[in-house]
């Protein structure tokens, strides 16, 4: 899934980064960049759900004015 999602955003002109590795546990799978603009990706496969960490990121992000998805999905607090 989350190749897809790579080639996704990539494809809507985003320069994209995995933050799997050197992020903090429970910060979104992907950071999506523009010019003036972010967007946070979690990738998730069709059987797998949020944790209650990635939800609180993924709230966090969202108040901070970020745009947040899941998968291809808009996050809405």
């Amino acid at each position: 899934m989350q190749s897809k999602l790579i080639k996704y955003w990539k494809s809507k002109n985003y320069f994209v980064i995995n933050l799997i590795v050197i992020s903090p546990i429970g910060l979104p799978d992907l950071i999506c960049l523009k010019p003036n603009h972010v967007v946070f990706v979690e990738s998730k496969e069709k059987w797998d759900r949020l944790s209650p960490l990635q939800k609180v990121w993924l709230k966090r992000l969202t108040k901070l004015g970020f745009e947040c998805y899941v998968n291809k999905d808009k996050y809405v607090i």
